[in-house]
């Protein structure tokens, strides 16, 4: 069975609105995620994002990263390739941000809620950087020692909207 962590940002509060800074509106920066409870056996760490609320296709993708190194603390702006070498050795794949972060644009100004999950693997993968999530899924079974969530909801000219897809 599967254990989790904890996983936050200074940006943004589980479940709070994400600032401008990491939308596709704003600087398009990755967030800073704090992980907590991080099993010793850990060897490299996963993160998807994922707009749950999309119309259209729910769960669509906006970012795949993969071989990060176990850390507690995964800094915020992370760069754009499908290999990066700085600040640290990381892969990212085929998303909404093709290789790289790309962060709330939900169509129309309507309040999507976006979900980061992180996972923690025992190995480091070995995948194309043109891969995709379904790739990266399917290439972490059998893998995955704990996972984590923490949600965010985003609306350009942000109103109170209570979560969901709606105006």
């Amino acid at each position: 069975m599967k254990q989790s962590i904890t996983v936050a940002s200074k940006s943004f509060t589980n479940g709070g609105w994400i600032p401008d800074r990491h939308s596709a509106y704003g600087e398009n920066i990755s967030p800073e995620l704090i992980l907590e409870g991080i099993d010793p056996s850990a060897v490299s760490i996963a993160i998807t994002l994922d707009d749950i609320d999309h119309p259209l296709f729910p769960g669509y993708n906006h970012w795949v990263a993969w071989n990060l190194p176990v850390l507690d603390v995964i800094p915020e702006g992370l760069p754009c390739g499908g290999v990066v070498e700085r600040p640290f050795h990381m892969e990212q794949g085929i998303a909404y941000g093709k290789h790289c972060y790309k962060g709330p644009k939900p169509p129309f100004n309507w309040c999507h809620e976006y979900r980061f999950t992180v996972y923690i693997l025992d190995v480091k993968l070995r995948i194309s950087p043109d891969s995709d999530k379904k790739a990266l899924l399917d290439t972490m079974e059998g893998h995955v020692i704990q996972t984590g969530v923490m949600t965010g909801r985003y609306q350009r000219k942000r109103k109170d909207c209570g979560g969901g897809n709606k105006k």
